[in-house]
């Protein structure tokens, strides 16, 4: 038979007192380091804020403090940065706005209030984050009463589509919004300028390329012609033979002066007097109303 296990040496169980609470498990390192940092961090926050706000300190102690005051709680702007990522900005630009709401909540903190840093800064550095996006995001830049109409009309959309059980008309938002029904419309229309799509952007079919530049028009190189064309029609229904044939060697025809005057059997110089003439008369009669 194989030989027996020692058994296992009893575990000391620790006698509680009457009313006496059990002890808290032990926490493990890194929730200690992370305690420890978090109270090494409020308490290096609360001495350099003393030296910013102590009276008769030099100027240079009081800009180092503020500086030291912005490196210690970057991690708190990259926290900040980390829930607005992949929305199409880079995450080091978040950053870098995010820093700036920072130094505003570093130079308007009051310690006396009681409340701790981190609380106060947050709100601050989410709503510079924020007011990026707003200003930023749009491919076209729109005034900001719109873009905060937008976001109003978006939210009125969604909470009169679950009250009502449709999508709401533009007379129900601006009823909810508190605006007129022209900038509910206003507003709307300027959704279209958040986003853009490239002309050269293909569609979605199988079998085709086509891009949208090739669904757009083209000018007609000729169409700002046609109203002088018809303008000019009765006018030279009522020029004389020779001169309406003058015109057309000339012009359709491409003939010189002295090529007219041997077809016509004049001189260069009496066709150029017709030319000028009835060019003239032509001009006269575009520029005077009948």
């Amino acid at each position: 038979m194989p030989a027996s296990l020692p058994p296992d040496p009893p575990v000391a169980v620790p006698t509680l007192l009457p009313g006496e609470a059990p002890p808290d498990p032990p926490e493990d390192d890194d929730a200690t380091r992370r305690r420890l940092g978090i109270e090494q961090t409020r308490r290096r926050s609360a001495e350099l804020f003393t030296q910013m706000r102590e009276d008769g300190v030099a100027d240079a102690v009081r800009e180092g403090a503020r500086d030291s005051l912005v490196h210690l709680h970057l991690p708190l702007v990259e926290h900040c940065a980390r829930r607005f990522r992949n929305r199409g900005e880079p995450f080091e630009d978040l950053v870098q706005v995010g820093t700036i709401g920072l130094i505003k909540s570093v130079d308007r903190f009051d310690p006396e209030r009681g409340v701790e840093f981190s609380t106060y800064a947050t709100p601050t550095i989410i709503g510079e984050i924020k007011r990026y996006f707003r200003d930023k995001g749009w491919a076209i830049r729109v005034p900001r009463r719109l873009q905060e109409l937008r976001m109003q009309i978006g939210s009125a959309t969604a909470e009169l589509t679950q009250s009502l059980g449709r999508s709401p008309t533009a007379s129900e938002l601006a009823e909810r919004v508190g605006c007129s029904v022209e900038e509910i419309i206003e507003g709307i229309e300027s959704s279209n300028a958040y986003s853009t799509l490239s002309l050269d952007a293909t569609d979605d079919s199988d079998d085709g390329t086509a891009s949208m530049l090739d669904a757009l028009g083209a000018d007609d190189a000729g169409l700002e012609h046609v109203e002088i064309r018809e303008s000019l029609k009765p006018l030279l229904d009522r020029l004389e033979p020779r001169e309406k044939r003058i015109l057309l060697l000339r012009f359709f025809k491409n003939q010189t002066q002295s090529q007219i005057a041997q077809e016509i059997g004049v001189s260069q110089m009496h066709v150029s007097r017709l030319l000028s003439r009835t060019l003239d008369q032509l001009r006269a009669s575009l520029e005077t109303p009948d």
